[in-house]
């Protein structure tokens, strides 16, 4: 083990190879770097406060010390999928630092998150999304911002997915799109024919915006590759304008998509594929959605729905 590298250093050369050797995407390495940086500062926290373990250090970490760590956390208000999440990441963290670093155990392994209580994914209704896409195009932001809102909603990409399409990305005249998922999966989805000609405007005009050499779809109004952060503000101001009340964001529009198209055809294997998810299992909380909407149907039409019962 090189005991003269530093924590930060450590910690730098795990980020750098989740980069460079798993080719994670940029947002998903920042995701391990904070969770990482949450274990290096409990570190420093724990050789200030306990004497009594003078020396302590990631490599003498231990399973007891993971579980203080964990616990602190959650009573600080962190939830069971934070912690889940954050353990998952420092258990991969020991796994890089016993192979290339010469650490004896992994002190994250076995150890399990509280659970927390499931939540649903918030959704809009169809006609909520039929009225947050019924806006006017009058100036060259709208056009693209209906061309962005109406490829999520048609196609159930993921925002970092939208942000990283390039035009030859397209097959508009075969109604596809090429898009990069996590992990560079590549995967093939269908695109509807509103976003198909909405973006044939867009990719017409886009060539007045676009700086030199850039190659991103979606620009910003400098011609640039319009950032995520934008889109997300771009969205909550279109739903404003149409009368949405609810708190949208750019993933409610891939909620939408998935629970609309698993109501309407019923094949969770087909919503997997195009949503990109590697396990089924993923995918199976959209079909609680859908009990939700037939619930609503049965109480809403059927003749014995919601009789009150007579004393």
């Amino acid at each position: 083990m090189t005991s003269s590298t530093s924590h930060p250093e450590l910690a730098s050369a795990y980020l750098f190879h989740l980069a460079k050797e798993r080719r994670l995407s940029p947002l998903t390495c920042e995701s391990y770097g904070r969770d990482i940086g949450v274990l290096l500062k409990l570190v420093e926290q724990a050789k200030k406060e306990a004497e009594a373990e003078t020396g302590i250090s990631l490599a003498r970490l231990q399973a007891h010390h993971i579980r203080r760590f964990a616990a602190q956390l959650h009573a600080s208000g962190f939830s069971g999928k934070s912690l889940a999440r954050m353990l998952s990441a420092w258990r991969g963290f020991y796994t890089y630092l016993t192979r290339d670093h010469g650490y004896v155990c992994n002190p994250c392994a076995g150890i399990r998150a509280p659970k927390s209580p499931k939540t649903l994914p918030h959704t809009l209704s169809p006609d909520e999304a039929a009225k947050l896409l019924e806006f006017s195009t009058d100036d060259l932001m709208a056009l693209r911002d209906k061309a962005m809102f109406e490829l999520c909603y048609s196609s159930g990409l993921r925002l970092a997915e939208l942000v990283d399409l390039k035009p030859e990305d397209l097959s508009l005249s075969d109604g596809m799109a090429r898009v990069t998922g996590k992990g560079g999966k590549t995967r093939i989805v269908p695109i509807g024919s509103k976003a198909a000609l909405v973006l044939h405007e867009w990719m017409k005009q886009r060539e007045t915006l676009a700086k030199a050499g850039e190659s991103a779809l979606f620009l910003s109004r400098y011609g640039k590759n319009i950032s995520r952060r934008s889109i997300g503000q771009r969205l909550k101001i279109v739903a404003a304008r149409q009368g949405i009340s609810a708190n949208t964001h750019p993933h409610m529009l891939r909620h939408s998509f998935a629970s609309h198209l698993l109501q309407s055809s019923g094949d969770l294997r087909a919503v997997q594929e195009m949503l990109g998810h590697a396990s089924i299992s993923t995918t199976q909380v959209y079909t609680h959605l859908d009990f939700q909407h037939l619930s609503k149907i049965y109480d809403a039409a059927h003749p014995r729905a919601r009789k009150k019962v007579k004393s």
